[in-house]
Parts: structure tokens; C-alpha cells; sequence
């Protein structure tokens, strides 16, 4: 899609452009990974710090996936040296929950922490949450955090989706947002920041030039995926809701080229599933999606190395879709269709072993109890967007486009 707005100018852009006077001078950690690039050149902003005469890049700071992308959801990620810069890393993805946040030892001596990565738009995705950690532990160590914004590519006017209740928090709802909040990372910070009374010296560099209802398309920035199956945009429209998957023993796609854009199982019948999840879409009204019969087979994962039936979701209005909608109805037309095939995932998730791992990703029980007596989330769903409204209302203050 050609852009009618201009080119957008990211928060790396930006600060490049002002010839990094933000950070001259200074000490520099980076949370980042391999979607940290200049727009132009697609040069990765470590490499950038890193040539600078006037900025002394500390160490690198690595989130789920690590700084280059390469590990797949959940693989440890390990401290090493940075194989470009040759500066240290610190993993910030590691064996358990207090590895998600920076040690004291990593950040005590900088004068500047900078985050850079970008984000989907969806609470599940991790990177925000690593941000707000970095936000804590900046606040205690009292060093400086500085916010690179890059575009919501959902777009910044929809929400959608429940908020987390007490007792749900986790590395995927650490905080009460819906999950779709329509936010850029940028915004969220300043969210968090007051809302959590996390007292963060923080500062944002905004974007130039994004409006809250362009399209990714739309920018002029080019798609660099930030993390092994976030292969394209139409991959994000669709996680809000297909990453729900991840809370069953059914397939979410991982191991094939379009994850969440595909999902099912060995003993689902695709032509019998898509026509049930289009009954559910109509009668919920929803649209913006079709759903394709397909058959995939897994390289690793769930099911690994056996075919999969299911359906292929081909976004067909950005603006329409409603994906975590979608995905509540996927799960239940499995649901209806397989009652006694379709099981929970029980094993720990993102650190947490008490919880099951569908109740962290909808932040409560709800949803799931009310498919286990075989009753509809049709009204939960409708709950869910009016605490989305009211989210919608209270986060203006913290909107900077």
C-alpha cells in the first residue's frame, strides 16, 4: 500500500538525526534486537553507538528471542559478547523471573538506559513488559531511561480485549492494559510510569510523522520481524487473539513459515472448523477475516513432524478485525466441534507454574471455566470491551499522537 502520509520518522530517526545528542557524553546500555535499525539504512542502531566518537556504548541488554533474533519463544537466552560490537550482553530472558529484570551489577554504572525494540501492539507480546522491568530497575539504580518509539502496528485507535485481574500478572499481563491497547511502547511507559508509580527518570523520543490511523503499510518503514514468528504485519493483526492458542495443545502454526496465521491439530477437520468459526464470526459480528480450510505440518513444537488440520486466517480489512475476538471464537468452535479433544496447556508458562497458561494470557479464569461448562464467552467477550471502553478513556492523558 502506497503511503499517502510520508515517510515516518522513528525514535531512533530522530535521535540519529540530532547527531545522538541525547546520549553524547554518556555511559549507554541498549535493550534492543533486530528490528533496532535506522529506517534509512537499516543499519542496527548498536552498530551506530558504537561508531560514535562521543558515545561510549556500555553493554547490550537482551530480551526474549536475544539481540539478534535468533532464539525461538521461551529458549533461554544467554549473557555473551555481542559477535558485532564486541560489547557485552546481558541477557534479560533467562531461567526464571527475577532474570527478566536488570541486575544491579549491569546497570549500576551507566548513565543512560536506552530501549529500542519494536512491538506488536498486543499485551502478550514481552517486550513492553521487559521495558517497564528496565523502568524499575533504572528507577533504583537512578539512571536515566530513554524510550526509542516505533509505531503500533495494529494502528492506535482500536482496543480490544480484557485487562488483567489481580492474582493474573505475569510476564504477559504484568499490568491491568487490554490486550489490544492501541498504545505505542512510548506511551505505555509514560502509562506505567505514573499509573504503576514506578518513578522512572524517563524521557521519550517521539516519532515524527505517525498518525494513530495509518496503517504499518502506511509509514514507509519496512517490515523487519522482532521475533523468529512475527513474520509480517498481517502475523500481528492476527496474534491478539491467535496467540490465545498457546493456551491449548492445539498447533498456533509455530514450526511452519506463518505462525498464528494458521492453527490447529492432528484430529481437526479443516473443512468442518472453518464452517463452524465463520457461524461464530457472523453471529458475534465480526469480520475483517476469512478463514481457509489448510493443512500444515509442524517442523517442531506442538506436533512436530504430524499434519495438522486447520484453518489459515487471511486478513481482509485491518480496519474491521477484531482479533481478539476472533481468537476467542477459534478456540471455542474447536470447543464446540471436539469437546474432548481440546485440552489446556498445564505446564509452567513464562515462569509461572500455578496458573494455567490460557488464564494468564486472558488475565483470569473466566473464559475458561465458562468453556468447561460448556457455555459461550459471547457475553464475556461483550464484557470485555466495555472495561476496554473505559481503558480507552483513561489512557488519553498519556497519548503523544
Amino acid at each position: 500500500m502506497k503511503s499517502s502520509y510520508g515517510p515516518v520518522k522513528t525514535g531512533a530517526d530522530v535521535l540519529i538525526k540530532e547527531n545522538l545528542a541525547r546520549v553524547a557524553g554518556k555511559r549507554v546500555g541498549l535493550v534492543c534486537n533486530q528490528s533496532s535499525v535506522e529506517s534509512s539504512r537499516l543499519v542496527h542502531l548498536a552498530d551506530l553507538l558504537m561508531e560514535a566518537d562521543d558515545v561510549d556504548l556500555a553493554c547490550l541488554f537482551a530480551p526474549e528471542h536475544g539481540v539478534r533474533g535468533e532464539a525461538q519463544d521461551m529458549d533461554l537466552v544467554k549473557d555473551c559478547i555481542d559477535r558485532d560490537t564486541g560489547v557485552p550482553v546481558h541477557s534479560l530472558y533467562g531461567r526464571d523471573f527475577d532474570s527478566l529484570t536488570p541486575s544491579s551489577a549491569a546497570i549500576d554504572d551507566l548513565d543512560v538506559l536506552v530501549v529500542d525494540v519494536q512491538d506488536v501492539g498486543a499485551r502478550y507480546y514481552t517486550f513492553a513488559a521487559t521495558m517497564a522491568l528496565c523502568m524499575k530497575a533504572a528507577a533504583a539504580a537512578g539512571v536515566k531511561l530513554i524510550v526509542l518509539d516505533r509505531p503500533n502496528p495494529l494502528g492506535g485507535d482500536a482496543v480490544e480485549g480484557p485487562l488483567v485481574e489481580p492474582g493474573y500478572e505475569s510476564f504477559v499481563g504484568l499490568y491491568p492494559v487490554p490486550v489490544r491497547h492501541g498504545m505505542t511502547v512510548g506511551e505505555l511507559a509514560g502509562w506505567y510510569n505514573d499509573r504503576e508509580g514506578l518513578g522512572c527518570d524517563l524521557e521519550v523520543v517521539a516519532m515524527e510523522g505517525w498518525q494513530r490511523s495509518m496503517s504499518f503499510e502506511q509509514t514507509g518503514l519496512v517490515w523487519v520481524h522482532p521475533s523468529p514468528n512475527m513474520p509480517t504485519v498481517d502475523t500481528a493483526f492476527v496474534y491478539p487473539g491467535m496467540c490465545l492458542v498457546e493456551g491449548t495443545l492445539l498447533s498456533e502454526g509455530r514450526g511452519t513459515t506463518r505462525p498464528f496465521e494458521q492453527a490447529g491439530a492432528p484430529f481437526v477437520h479443516p473443512e468442518k472448523l472453518a464452517a463452524r468459526l465463520t457461524e461464530l464470526v457472523e453471529a458475534w459480528g465480526l469480520g475483517g477475516v476469512q478463514f481457509r480450510p489448510c493443512a500444515f505440518r509442524p517442523m517442531f513444537q506442538k506436533h512436530a513432524g504430524f499434519v495438522c488440520g486447520g484453518v489459515f486466517l487471511h486478513v481482509r480489512d485491518q480496519k474491521e478485525l477484531r482479533p481478539w475476538a476472533v481468537g476467542v471464537a477459534f478456540v471455542e468452535a474447536v470447543r464446540d466441534l471436539w469437546p474432548e479433544e481440546l485440552k489446556w496447556r498445564t505446564e509452567p508458562y513464562e515462569f509461572v507454574g500455578d496458573r494455567p497458561a490460557l488464564d494468564l494470557l486472558l488475565g483470569s479464569s473466566t473464559i475458561r471455566e465458562r468453556w468447561e461448562k460448556g457455555g459461550s464467552a459471547l457475553g464475556l467477550v461483550e464484557e470485555a470491551g466495555a472495561a476496554a471502553a473505559t481503558f480507552e478513556r483513561e489512557r488519553e492523558p498519556y497519548l503523544l499522537y
